[in-house]
C-alpha cells in the first residue's frame, strides 16, 4: 500500500510541474542588441523569469534598429506580431502614427491593475515618450546621451596632458593639432554621426533641428539643421577629415571597435559605449562631457536622449498583457534599472535609480560615470532642446548620413551639403503628413 501511495504522489507531482510549465503564458519581445548589450539583457529576461511561474518573457534579436522596426511592422502586417518590441529613439513618430497597431504603455499598467507611476521616471526621458497631456505611450528601456571618450594613454604618448580641458570644439580642434603633429594616425573618430553631430549639437546650442519644436507642436515641421551653427560644425570636422585629424568610420557604432583597440585618441559616442569600452579597453580611459562651440549663447544646453523603448503591440489577449505589465515593472524596478545603469552606461530612467546609484558610491568609484545624466537634466530642456519626433526619421537620418559622408570626403561644402540634407528629408516629412492627417 505504502509502495502505491508514493507513486501516486510521485505521479501527481509530476503533472503537477508539467500543468505549471504548460501554464506559464509566452511573452514575446524582440529587440536589437548583441554583444555585451545582449547579454546583460538576456540576465534581465533570466532573472524575471526565474522570480516567478506565471509568465515566461521570450527574448529575440532581430537585427540592428532598423532592421528591428522593420521585422515589427512587417510581423503586425502579417499577424504574428510580438508583444514588445524595442524601437529606437526616432522610430517615435513612426509609432505614434501607427493607429492600431500599438497599445500605450498608460492602458496596458492600467487595466493589467499594475503600479504604475510616470513621475518616477526621469523628466527628460518620460517626456520623450509621452503624449503633451501626459500619458506614457511606450516605457523608457535603454536611454543614452552622447559623451567624450578619452584615450589617456595616446594623450601622453604625444606628450598632452591627458587632463588638459576638453569642453570646447576650439580646445578640442587644438589637441588634434597636437596629436596630428605628434604623428598619431587616429586623433578623432565618432558614431552615429547624426545623433552625436547634427541631433545632439544642435540641442546642446539650443538651435532648432528643425521647426514646430523639433516636431512636438506639430506635422507641418520642417527640418532647420542648416543654420550657422550647425554648418560651423560640420565644416570643422570636413577640414579635420581632410587633414587626417577625424578619421570616419562608418553610419554607426562601428569607430567603436578602432576607439577600444587604442587606434584612437578621441571618440563620440553613446554613453552606452561604455560597456564595450570598459570590457575591452587595454588603456586608460576618461569620460568627458560633450563639447560645445564656445560663443554660441545658451551653450552649453542639455543634449538629449538616443537608445530606444518598449513599445506594446496590439492584437493580444488580457492574460498576456498582464504578463507584459509585469515585466515592465520588473524593468523598471530599482535594482535592475541601478545595475543596467551601471553595467552599461545607459541612463538610470527611475530616480530611484539614480539615487541607488549614487548611494551606492558607483560614480565616485568610477569617475565621468554621472557625467551623462548631468549633461540631461542640468538645465530644463526648450523647445529645442527636448528631443525630436519626426516622422520617416530612420529614412531622414539615411540621407543625412550621405550628404555628411560627402562632407568627409570633400566632395561638397557643409553648407551645400545640409541644405541639400534639409530640401530632401523636408519632402518625406511632407509625405509623412499627408499620410496621417
Amino acid at each position: 500500500m505504502r509502495r502505491f501511495s508514493t507513486t501516486s504522489a510521485l505521479a501527481a507531482a509530476i503533472i503537477m510541474a508539467s500543468t505549471s510549465v504548460m501554464a506559464a503564458t509566452e511573452i514575446q519581445w524582440w529587440h536589437a542588441f548583441t554583444g555585451r548589450l545582449g547579454d546583460l539583457l538576456a540576465e534581465q529576461v533570466t532573472q524575471f523569469n526565474a522570480s516567478q511561474n506565471d509568465y515566461v518573457v521570450v527574448a529575440t534579436h532581430k537585427g540592428n534598429y532598423s532592421e528591428t522596426l522593420n521585422a515589427g511592422i512587417a510581423a503586425f502586417r502579417a499577424g504574428e506580431q510580438p508583444h514588445l518590441l524595442m524601437v529606437f529613439e526616432v522610430g517615435t513618430a513612426t509609432m505614434m502614427a501607427a493607429k492600431g497597431a500599438i497599445k500605450p504603455v498608460y492602458e496596458v499598467m492600467a487595466e493589467a491593475g499594475a503600479k504604475f507611476d510616470p513621475d518616477a521616471y526621469l523628466g527628460p526621458v518620460k517626456g520623450y515618450y509621452t503624449t503633451t497631456d501626459g500619458r506614457m505611450l511606450s516605457l523608457p528601456y535603454n536611454s543614452s546621451t552622447p559623451v567624450l571618450y578619452v584615450n589617456r594613454d595616446a594623450f601622453s604618448g604625444a606628450g598632452l596632458d591627458p587632463d588638459m580641458d576638453l569642453s570646447t570644439w576650439q580646445k578640442v580642434g587644438a589637441a588634434l593639432d597636437a596629436l596630428k603633429a605628434a604623428g598619431h594616425s587616429c586623433p578623432l573618430t565618432t558614431a552615429w554621426q547624426s545623433w552625436v553631430h547634427l541631433e545632439n549639437l544642435s540641442a546642446y546650442h539650443n538651435v532648432p533641428f528643425a521647426t514646430k519644436e523639433n516636431g512636438f507642436a506639430g506635422l507641418n515641421t520642417e527640418l532647420a539643421f542648416n543654420g550657422p551653427v550647425q554648418v560651423r560644425h560640420i565644416q570643422a570636422m570636413g577640414d579635420w577629415a581632410r587633414d587626417g585629424k577625424f578619421i570616419y568610420a562608418g553610419r554607426r557604432n562601428e569607430g567603436g571597435a578602432n576607439f577600444r583597440a587604442g587606434e584612437c585618441a578621441l571618440f563620440t559616442e553613446s554613453s552606452a559605449g561604455y560597456a564595450g569600452v570598459k570590457a575591452e579597453a587595454k588603456f586608460a580611459f576618461q569620460i568627458r562631457p560633450l563639447p560645445y562651440w564656445e560663443g554660441v549663447d545658451g551653450a552649453p544646453q542639455n543634449t538629449i536622449i538616443g537608445g530606444a523603448s518598449l513599445w506594446t503591440l496590439s492584437g493580444h489577449d488580457a492574460e498576456e498583457y498582464k504578463g507584459v505589465a509585469a515585466f515592465l515593472n520588473f524593468l523598471s524596478s530599482t535594482d535592475v534599472q541601478a545595475k543596467w545603469h551601471q553595467n552599461t552606461g545607459y541612463l538610470p530612467i527611475t530616480l530611484a535609480a539614480a539615487a541607488q546609484t549614487k548611494a551606492q558610491g558607483f560614480y565616485q568609484a568610477n569617475p565621468g560615470t554621472e557625467i551623462a545624466g548631468m549633461q540631461m537634466t542640468g538645465k530644463p530642456p526648450t523647445g529645442n532642446s527636448k528631443g525630436l519626433r519626426l516622422g520617416s526619421f530612420d529614412q531622414i537620418r539615411a540621407i543625412i548620413d550621405e550628404e555628411l559622408e560627402a562632407v568627409w570626403s570633400g566632395d561638397k561644402t557643409a553648407q551645400v551639403a545640409l541644405d541639400s540634407a534639409v530640401q530632401r528629408g523636408n519632402a518625406l516629412l511632407r509625405r509623412f503628413e499627408q499620410a496621417n492627417r
